[in-house]
């Protein structure tokens, strides 16, 4: 199904945070820094991140820069706006009917329960901001983290598909492992470090958009080295 080799994870690493280091510093001196999350205020990066399921970052810049133009990134002008209004202006980002009505339930949610102020929901401790952030229609276990991280700059790390992909493909997690499994991996090694996890997050997604594809380039990726040494 893919062309890296496979090995058992105890041959690669007994230190998880050893191995996690490591994979870090490959992907960092490769790469160099990555500057996540692209967004003036967290507003706009809750958008993003709603906007970002099931999409490349690509088509989500379209729709944040149709938006800006409308100046719409305000929550309190797009709790204003009817969904069949908000959709047309996110057309580049898929799905655009279904993500219009998350945003305004995301928007109303804040209206109703908060005020407008985004600012107080996002001042909650990390594990009660995630839970209430999950309660919300159209927000998901990825989605919430990355609203965490990056907007309410807590140490919730994200995980995603080319997460997934690079550490079950290299035989570090197995490849039934759970959404919730797959991030304690990485938040029980590793110090609550928001600017670490943010940018580990996005290299890790760098790495899974260059490299480790539905059909894998792995003589050229920076992990390679695991398998030659």
């Amino acid at each position: 199904m893919w062309n890296c080799p496979r090995r058992d994870r105890n041959e690669l690493s007994n230190d998880r945070k050893e191995l996690l280091h490591e994979i870090y510093e490959r992907l960092s001196a490769s790469f160099g820094p990555q500057g996540w999350w692209p967004a003036e205020t967290p507003f706009e990066v809750i958008l993003g991140a709603i906007l970002t399921q099931n999409t490349s970052w690509k088509n989500v810049a379209t729709a944040i820069e149709n938006l800006r133009r409308y100046n719409l990134l305000n929550l309190g002008r797009l709790c204003g706006l009817g969904a069949q209004e908000l959709a047309p202006l996110i057309r580049s980002s898929g799905f655009y009917n279904q993500k219009a009505k998350k945003i305004k339930s995301f928007c109303n949610h804040i209206l109703t329960n908060w005020s407008g102020s985004l600012e107080d929901l996002l001042a909650l401790d990390m594990d009660s901001l995630r839970t209430e952030l999950l309660s919300i229609r159209g927000i998901g276990p990825e989605t919430a983290d990355s609203i965490i991280l990056y907007a309410a700059f807590k140490p919730s790390f994200v995980v995603d598909s080319y997460t997934y992909r690079i550490l079950s493909r290299h035989g570090w997690v197995d490849e039934s492992i759970s959404y919730e499994d797959l991030r304690e991996y990485f938040m029980g090694a590793l110090d609550d470090d928001v600017p670490l996890f943010q940018e580990f997050h996005a290299l890790l997604v760098r790495a899974g958009h260059l490299y480790c594809r539905k059909t894998a380039l792995c003589q050229a990726c920076p992990l390679n080295v695991f398998f030659t040494g």
